[in-house]
This record gives C-alpha cells, sequence and structure tokens, in this order.
C-alpha cells in the first residue's frame, strides 16, 4: 500500500513538474530509469530509456532553458508548450504510476494531462506575465532559472522522495501565492491614485 501512494504522489509531482518545463521530469525519469532501480518503467513507456529518447529529452532541456529565458521569446515559448507540457504531464504521470500501480492507463493520462496543465496555465496566464509586466521583462530569466531548479528538485523528489515532495510541492505553491500578492499590491495602490 506504501508503494502504491507513494507512486501515486510521485506521479502528481513528476506531472506538476511538467506543467513548469516539459522535458525536464520526461528527462530525470528517463536517466533514474537507466541508471538507478528506483524506477522502473513498464513497456511502452521503457523506451524512455533508450539513448535516443535520453539524447533528445537532453537537447530540448537546452532550447527550452534557453528559449524560456529570452524576453518576449520566452512568451511564445509558453504558447507552443500550451500542448507540449501537458502532454508530457500525461506521459510522465502514467509512465511513473504504472510502474507501482494497477491505475487505468487513460486515467493515467487524463491526471498527468489535467495536472500539467493546471500548472502551466497558472504560469503561463498568471505568473508570467504579472512578472513581466512588474518588472519590464527583467525578472522573466530569474524566474525561468528558479522554474527550472524547482521542476528537476520535485522530479527528483518525487522518484526519490514523494513525502517529501508533497511537502516542498505545498511550500512553493504557498511562496507562489505570497510573491502574487506581493506583485498585484504595487499595481493597486498604483490604479487607486
Amino acid at each position: 500500500m506504501g508503494n502504491v501512494i507513494s507512486g501515486i504522489l510521485g506521479a502528481f509531482g513528476l506531472s506538476a513538474s511538467a506543467g513548469l518545463n516539459a522535458y525536464i521530469p520526461l528527462l530525470v525519469v528517463s536517466l533514474l530509469a537507466k541508471f538507478t532501480d528506483l524506477i522502473a518503467l513498464s513497456k511502452p513507456w521503457d523506451a524512455l530509456t533508450s539513448w535516443w529518447t535520453i539524447g533528445v529529452l537532453a537537447v530540448l532541456v537546452l532550447v527550452e532553458a534557453v528559449a524560456d529565458k529570452v524576453p518576449a521569446v520566452d512568451h511564445v515559448n509558453d504558447t507552443i508548450q500550451t500542448f507540449i507540457r501537458p502532454t508530457a504531464g500525461a506521459i510522465v504521470f502514467a509512465a511513473s504510476a504504472g510502474s507501482v500501480t494497477e491505475v487505468s492507463p487513460v486515467l493515467s493520462l487524463i491526471c498527468g494531462l489535467l495536472v500539467a496543465g493546471t500548472v502551466h496555465t497558472v504560469k503561463s496566464v498568471a505568473v508570467r506575465p504579472l512578472i513581466t509586466a512588474s518588472t519590464a521583462g527583467m525578472g522573466d530569466p530569474i524566474v525561468s532559472t528558479a522554474e527550472d531548479v524547482v521542476a528537476t528538485l520535485i522530479s527528483v523528489l518525487s522518484v526519490v522522495l514523494p513525502v517529501l515532495m508533497l511537502i516542498v510541492l505545498v511550500l512553493l505553491i504557498w511562496a507562489f501565492i505570497s510573491l502574487i500578492r506581493r506583485l498585484r499590491k504595487p499595481a493597486q495602490e498604483y490604479n487607486q491614485e
């Protein structure tokens, strides 16, 4: 029972990190499945451990990391990623949940799609435009770097220590809400004058 709960928590964490960066959780799962016993991928998800897949994911991580730090290009990237991040979340949820549970693959895909899609929507529709507007675009590379670090941390913790990942995720949500409130407060005060 503990493995099932850990597997489901891990799957939710991985799909949430896919909402921030589509390729980091896929690469983390690929590398951990290839080089450790922490996660075992069943068919067809074991294709993530092929060297070709790992190589393509590594290149895609670099491309998205660079594109997401260039003002204006980051918003184009977020628009393109609107389709990719939820799909990556669905794949990583199904691959990781399927390795330890008997959850239906269709249900796994839907859960991953919804979790990653929600995180992506909050990021690209609410958080990023607010940061861009309040910092004149200067904060975007810093926030993007933080998102990449968070996506990597959550991805690794989702596989290694899913319960700790849940605690970290709750703290990050609280931090994001606090940040949004602080950024909106000066804008509201300005509009009242």
